[in-house]
């Protein structure tokens, strides 16, 4: 039971699209992680994600519409639906979402981490 410092944790890390785990609670997994350009178009069959954005801003692209975000506002994206994130400055982002979720979803590819690493 001991507290996290997100500022501490972000600057343990420069990679980008790649998730660390800070936390996990009920099957549920707390990450962070830093984005910057496009993502891949995605989805999570069963996972629902809720990104928070702790510094910068990033938009969430869907097929009918964009959702721009800023530091302190956090986006739910449920199963089933098709996303990208897109960040055109660095941003720092704290993902919420089921142990079994996949960074890359239905898109697979390069860009998978298969191993989440712990901070």
């Amino acid at each position: 039971m001991d507290k996290i410092n997100l500022a501490e944790k972000f600057a343990l890390f420069a990679d980008h699209w790649s998730p660390k785990i800070v936390g996990e609670l009920n099957g549920q997994q707390v990450k962070l992680v830093k984005f910057l350009g496009p993502f891949l178009w995605h989805h999570h069959e069963a996972e629902d994600e809720l990104f928070l954005v702790v510094r910068g801003s990033f938009r969430m692209e869907f097929g009918d519409r964009v959702v721009e975000l800023s530091a302190g506002e956090f986006l739910i994206v449920p199963h089933g639906v098709e996303h990208r994130p897109v960040a055109n400055e660095e941003v720092e982002v704290l993902v919420f979402e089921p142990a079994t979720t996949v960074n890359t979803g239905s898109a697979g590819g390069d860009r998978t981490v298969e191993q989440l690493q712990r901070l």
